[in-house]
């Protein structure tokens, strides 16, 4: 650019000549060069205003043609860090009142990061103290150990433990936040809740998954995020639980029992109150499963579902309602009770003396095995099993246990005529507890079956009908009669009515045969027997007291006490009242 001189020489001497001042051809020149910079720089200004404008609309198109694009493409979940995605978030577990009984607590992961670690030997000697089933001298080569970065220490520890560690003031050892498991009543309904143990783990998060139980089998529900804020209820009574696993563990230390198992289930929806099985462990501290022996030694096995029992004379029950229904016979039909019946090797015979006629009523009272064979071989091989069948009997029987899957009725495919007849009174079908609350359960409810569950479903739909409700009304007769008359007269409850069956089962000898002092003592039945609202299964296993001057492992001697306590007690936990005797006599129809 040429600038115009201020003051040209030419102007200057022209201008002179003709008398104007010189200076106002400076002043003019200055004005226009003034506005010509003036000019250029508005030029500029809008050549950089305009530039901008294309900028920002070349960025903002970018931006949203990008998410026009993310919105169009599929989600693509990118790879966490450690601990991030990872949830330990796990809905609460309720009783049927809201009282809890598993929850999650905020506790904390011991790990070491070597790059901090001062003093890797002094931090081993101290966690010892904090951790006595640490190894010192592993730890210390681990805490010392140069070529490693990482080492974890324990994947859950106590808020004490917690603050005990971080006095040591050992900068490599580290505190990770998680989420436990927590059981606050302890091995209360363990058996139910099963236990958990993590998953996916990382440095600031923990994966909770359930191992056995409840937990296992309502992992998924109880996993879900969106549910976590939801507690699961059950139809489990916390109280009544609790009263449950006392009588039945003072009743297993005062009869020298190994083991047991109670269930007391609504007999009209199927819901289980409670469920106990002993020896029992608690879920905060599960043990590891054993690897040898007896599974029924472990404390982990649930006697109630995975116990297979030839459970003996509690099995007269469907015998005798099988014939009642087929109109066989009626309460009062006289039976041939004479003994022994005699077929090939084998040998049909009471425990004790009894007439040589007795009525169907009297064989159910009496427990006559010889008076319910003869009831077998009148109804038949194929119709006894179709019932048995009809019953659930002789399946798996499902409910919110994963033990329960993999427990199937035991008994001879070939269904012989001597196998009708031991089947009849309790041998040769081995079952669960659980199949034997269900089956009664429909025996006393009006003739419907129902389905177990450990869930709240008190609108639970009508089952299938087996028997007809005249059958079950008298049924219920003669389940009370036991009590008041026959083999379960320890079992009466003042005002709670109760009915029901005992069963004494020797127990089979691998080597083969069957052992001569050891049996599994059972008491089956319901309460208040007019109007049945809970089924019971109350087992044992080799009970034994010595009374009346001689050792007794019969269930009338050793569980019915037991079960007639736990009734004096739960009952009115459960709102049942007294009832007068007259009354529930003349409903029943015994007067």
């Amino acid at each position: 650019m040429i600038r115009t001189p201020l003051r040209p020489l030419a102007r200057i001497l022209d201008a002179r000549e003709q008398g104007v001042n010189p200076q106002s051809i400076e002043r003019e020149n200055l004005r226009l060069r003034r506005e010509q910079a003036r000019d250029a720089g508005r030029r500029r200004a809008e050549w950089r205003l305009l530039f901008l404008a294309v900028a920002f609309f070349a960025g903002y198109a970018a931006i949203g043609a990008k998410m026009g694009m993310l919105a169009a493409s599929p989600v693509v979940e990118s790879e966490p860090y450690a601990g991030e995605g990872i949830s330990g978030a796990r809905a609460d577990v309720l009783d049927r009142n809201g009282r809890i009984l598993a929850t999650n607590l905020v506790t904390h992961s011991l790990y070491a990061e070597m790059r901090y670690m001062i003093d890797g030997a002094r931090a081993a000697h101290e966690l010892v103290q904090i951790f006595p089933d640490l190894e010192e001298e592993s730890l210390s080569q681990r805490l010392t150990d140069p070529r490693r970065r990482f080492t974890w220490i324990r994947s859950r520890v106590s808020p004490e433990q917690a603050q005990a560690t971080h006095d040591i003031g050992e900068p490599g050892l580290l505190l990770g936040p998680r989420d436990m498991r927590l059981y606050p009543n302890g091995e209360l309904a363990a058996h139910l809740m099963g236990g958990t143990s993590y998953g996916e783990q990382g440095v600031t998060a923990a994966e909770i998954q359930g191992v056995a139980g409840l937990e296992y089998t309502l992992n998924e529900r109880l996993s879900d995020a969106d549910l976590a804020d939801v507690p699961l209820s059950l139809a489990l009574d916390l109280p009544v639980q609790a009263v449950v696993e006392e009588v039945l563990a003072d009743g297993l230390q005062m009869y020298n029992a190994n083991g047991g198992s109670v269930i007391l289930m609504d007999a009209h929806t199927g819901e289980l109150v409670a469920m106990a099985s002993a020896p029992t462990f608690d879920p905060n501290n599960r043990p590891a499963p054993a690897l040898t022996g007896d599974p029924a030694d472990s404390p982990l096995f649930n006697r109630a579902v995975q116990g297979l029992y030839e459970l003996g004379s509690v099995m007269k029950v469907f015998a005798v309602a099988q014939a009642l229904e087929l109109g066989l016979v009626t309460p009062d039909t006289m039976m041939d009770t004479q003994g022994p019946i005699r077929f090939g090797r084998f040998r049909i015979s009471d425990m004790h003396s009894m007439p040589s006629r007795m009525s169907v009523t009297d064989v159910l009272i009496e427990s006559s095995n010889v008076g319910t064979a003869r009831l077998a071989q009148m109804i038949g091989a194929p119709q006894q099993r179709s019932f048995l069948q009809s019953l659930g009997l002789l399946d798996y029987l499902p409910i919110e246990l994963p033990e329960s899957t993999r427990v199937r009725p035991q008994y001879d495919e070939r269904w012989s005529e001597i196998s009708m007849m031991t089947i009849s009174y309790g041998h040769g079908l081995s079952i669960t507890p659980l199949h034997l609350a269900a089956a009664y359960a429909a025996m006393v409810n009006g003739g419907t079956m129902v389905q177990p569950t450990l869930l709240r479903r008190p609108d639970a739909p009508v089952g299938r009908r087996v028997i007809s409700e005249q059958t079950s009304l008298q049924l219920r007769r003669m389940l009370r009669s036991v009590v008041t008359e026959g083999t379960a007269s320890f079992g009466e409850v003042e005002g709670y009515f109760v009915g029901g069956k005992t069963g004494t089962a020797d127990k089979p000898n691998p080597q083969g045969g069957y052992y001569e002092d050891r049996t599994v003592a059972t008491f089956a039945g319901a309460f208040p027997m007019n109007d049945p609202r809970y089924v019971f299964v109350v087992t044992m296993d080799e009970p034994t007291i010595f009374a009346a001057g001689e050792n007794r492992r019969t269930a009338g001697w050793t569980v019915v006490p037991v079960v007639a306590q736990m009734v004096r007690r739960v009952a009115p936990m459960l709102g049942l009242r007294p009832q007068d005797a007259a009354d529930v006599d003349a409903e029943l129809g015994l007067r």
